[in-house]
């Protein structure tokens, strides 16, 4: 795509990245194929292609900041684009750098900066998130009035609230949890924001599988939120404070002794973790650092593929629909890794038709655009009832949330992997117990059976 940038904005090292990363797109449209917003609007500012002429358009000052707004708000950031592109256009740090250009170019009206700063105020920060979880439930039965005012992301905050709250954390920061078995090495384990308070379970099931591979589990304090969230409203400074708390945090951990990986479990984290090296590509104090631990980050799948593990304690018939989140099969590019997992585990996948479009969740996105999500939410629901599945496995708590509550439980994929070598039953699936046949392992499965009696 032809640029036509002046001398001055290329000393700017920002746009300087932004211009080659437009030229490089060569404006062939496959990616209108597999974008959701596109595929839901039908418009092509809507589309990867038509945003990115929209902030070449704008970076060049030909367009206005607010007419590119609306259109990159609708993006779902979800990278199918980046999957299906020929030319590998970088459309992730194109559209990051763009949202933060906007934010610092104009001003949103006040209810909708209000309700993005109340977001960024809350969803990082575990202690906020249980408060508003508990002010959400004294709310809820007055959603539809609040649906009616101009607080229609509040309305699908309420919406979107869990109805249970989430049970109590087995292992919490800061301790390190060893394996009982022959010790192959020692991870760090990033136990997140809103995960550890929406389903801490996930985490449990993280600790004990990595124990049960023969790694010793590090829960370092002041580790938070990764970032992702603030970053793709737009915060990037606000993104870069709470990486370097990370960053800072995971290599004081390497005075204790090295790490073999830092694991973390849900995939939108670990594309945002795996990405601090380019967010601090040009500041001389952390880049380095950041690239160390980018190098680190290995999703739990990932790294579990890696391993040598033995025969599952047992045996189903258990039907398994594998949901790739975005970030996991776009932005990591893991795709066979829990595939193969759950299959050596014991368990069948089925692969949900459409499996590349997004479910609607999108971090914040099922709350900013909440009819977009929705739909889109609806199709991934009717397209994983059409395999008649006993469950449905993802590795991003964003998906899990979204995709809960319907006839098929939803689970992390880690938690189907703990039960399957001696972990408990997630609790989602009690109803399925009887139908895993324990295989004979000297005591070890008399053991477990006698456990789930």
């Amino acid at each position: 795509m032809e640029t036509n940038f002046t001398q001055e904005q290329l000393r700017d090292p920002r746009i300087r990245e932004a211009e080659e990363i437009v030229r490089s797109c060569i404006h062939c449209g496959l990616c209108t194929a597999t974008c959701p917003s596109y595929l839901m609007l039908g418009d092509e500012r809507d589309s990867p292609r038509g945003r990115i002429y929209l902030i070449k358009s704008m970076l060049e000052g030909t367009v206005a900041p607010k007419q590119v707004r609306p259109h990159l708000d609708r993006c779902l950031s979800c990278f199918s684009c980046m999957t299906t592109c020929p030319s590998g256009v970088d459309y992730m740090h194109l559209s990051d750098f763009a949202r933060q250009y906007i934010e610092a170019s104009e001003r949103r009206k006040p209810v909708d900066s209000l309700m993005r700063k109340l977001l960024r105020a809350i969803l990082p920060h575990p202690s906020r998130l249980r408060l508003a979880l508990l002010a959400a439930k004294l709310a809820l039965p007055f959603r539809r009035i609040v649906a009616r005012t101009r607080f229609r992301t509040l309305a699908a905050m309420l919406e979107l609230a869990p109805k249970k709250s989430g049970g109590h954390t087995q292992f919490s920061a800061p301790q390190t949890v060893k394996t009982r078995k022959a010790r192959r090495g020692r991870v760090a384990l990033l136990l997140g924001c809103a995960q550890k308070v929406l389903q801490p379970e996930i985490n449990d099931a993280t600790v004990r599988f990595l124990n049960h591979m023969g790694y010793d589990v590090v829960l370092p304090d002041n580790v938070g939120c990764c970032g992702a969230l603030p970053l793709h409203m737009g915060g990037e400074e606000e993104a870069k404070a709470m990486a370097r708390q990370n960053i800072d945090a995971w290599h004081l951990q390497r005075e204790h002794g090295p790490l073999d990986a830092i694991i973390i479990n849900a995939s939108g984290c670990g594309t945002a973790v795996k990405d601090y090296g380019h967010l601090f590509a040009h500041d001389p104090e952390y880049a380095a650092k950041a690239k160390y631990i980018s190098a680190l980050a290995k999703d739990i799948a990932e790294f579990a593929a890696e391993q040598r593990i033995e025969a599952p304690l047992g045996w189903s018939d258990i039907r398994v629909a594998y949901h790739s989140a975005c970030s996991m099969q776009h932005g990591q590019r893991v795709n066979d890794q829990p595939r193969q997992l759950l299959r050596n585990a014991g368990f069948t996948v089925l692969e949900i038709p459409e499996g590349h479009i997004c479910c609607g969740s999108a971090g914040t996105y099922n709350i900013l655009q909440p009819e977009i999500a929705e739909g889109l939410k609806q199709r991934k629901l009717a397209a994983i009832g059409s395999l008649k599945p006993d469950c449905v496995a993802g590795g991003n708590i964003g998906c899990i949330a979204q995709l809960s509550g319907g006839p098929v439980p939803v689970v992390h994929t880690v938690q189907l992997l703990d039960w399957a070598y001696g972990g408990p039953c997630p609790e989602p699936l009690k109803h399925l117990q009887k139908r895993v046949r324990l295989l004979p392992r000297d005591g070890q499965a008399k053991e477990t059976a006698d456990a789930a009696a």
